[in-house]
């Protein structure tokens, strides 16, 4: 198929005028930072029009709009393979649920370099087994700082993360992406003990988490430990600091926490004292110990 042109919007005669005598002024590294800071994948309009504004100027970005070109070529039919009408429906979107789309690693992977453009979005739903052991890796090392600046509710159920996602996604919230997710949910995804040991210390650090479902994975007592009560480094004093503090729901269900687990969990909350109240409730109990546990903290108190 044939590249669809990118559409160049008019720009006044003056304006032109004006925004060539200013990048006139720059050097040549200006100008580029200027073009690349303007680059969005989801509309490149503005960038391809300024980059106009002169000879000079269109020769030196001639290499960055055809990466443009390309990767704005490739969100769109990423966007056409979820149903989507175009890049500006995404763009728009405040919600994103993709179920079994066939998602390949590559397209998750784009997905994450898009975080930084998709201002709108307040919750992304993935279930895309299809992408395989590496899909959820790949969506969080695209993630920036301050990538997906209104999700609030991150859901990768049935999505492969594994020890090596839980990573990736742990150095990825440390860097300051998703800084309001309230709700996530990694269930069914291969999260095991380390696999939450990585995870814990970006999840602990997370100021407005209120909703984590860690159901049916195959995670224990261990890495239970490390999200409610790590331990603190050698010689260094007990921490006072209150952890998971905006903590509302947490599910365990289907898990391999123990009876000891759900007594140092309700310990944890109970020496740190988030809530004034906390029932613990465990279900599903099966011939092999395995247990789940529900935690519905109450509102806290003062």
């Amino acid at each position: 198929m044939a590249a669809v042109p990118l559409y160049t919007p008019p720009i006044g005669r003056r304006a032109h005028v004006r925004a060539a005598m200013a990048l006139s002024k720059l050097s040549g590294d200006e100008q580029g930072i200027v073009f690349v800071q303007l680059c969005n994948v989801l509309d490149p309009r503005l960038a391809v029009a300024l980059s106009s504004v002169s000879n000079e100027l269109r020769t030196a970005t001639l290499e960055g709009r055809q990466q443009l070109r390309a990767d704005h070529e490739a969100a769109a039919a990423l966007c056409r393979k979820v149903g989507l009408r175009g890049c500006k429906a995404l763009r728009e979107a405040k919600r994103v649920d993709w179920y079994y789309n066939g998602l390949t690693a590559d397209e998750l992977a784009l997905l994450g370099t898009l975080g930084s453009v998709l201002p709108a979005l307040e919750s992304l739903v993935l279930f895309e087994p299809a992408a395989g052991p590496d899909g959820v890796q790949r969506l969080a090392e695209g993630l920036g700082a301050g990538a997906l600046p209104a999700v609030t509710t991150l859901q990768l159920t049935c999505s492969h993360v594994g020890d090596a996602g839980a990573s990736v996604l742990a150095a990825a919230l440390g860097r300051g992406a998703l800084p309001r997710l309230k709700t996530l949910s990694v269930s069914n995804a291969a999260i095991g003990d380390a696999a939450l040991v990585a995870l814990a210390p970006a999840l602990r650090r997370l100021p407005v988490l209120e909703r984590l479902y860690l159901q049916d994975n195959s995670l224990g007592d261990e890495g239970l430990a490390a999200l409610v009560a790590p331990p603190p480094p050698a010689g260094a004093p007990p921490t006072t600091t209150g952890v998971l503090t905006k903590l509302k729901l947490l599910s365990l269900r289907s898990t391999k926490i123990t009876d000891a687990g759900c007594a140092d969990l309700t310990a944890a909350l109970e020496d740190i004292a988030l809530y004034d109240n906390h029932p613990c409730q465990r279900r599903g109990e099966g011939r092999r110990g395995e247990q789940g546990v529900i935690c519905r903290p109450g509102a806290r108190t003062g």
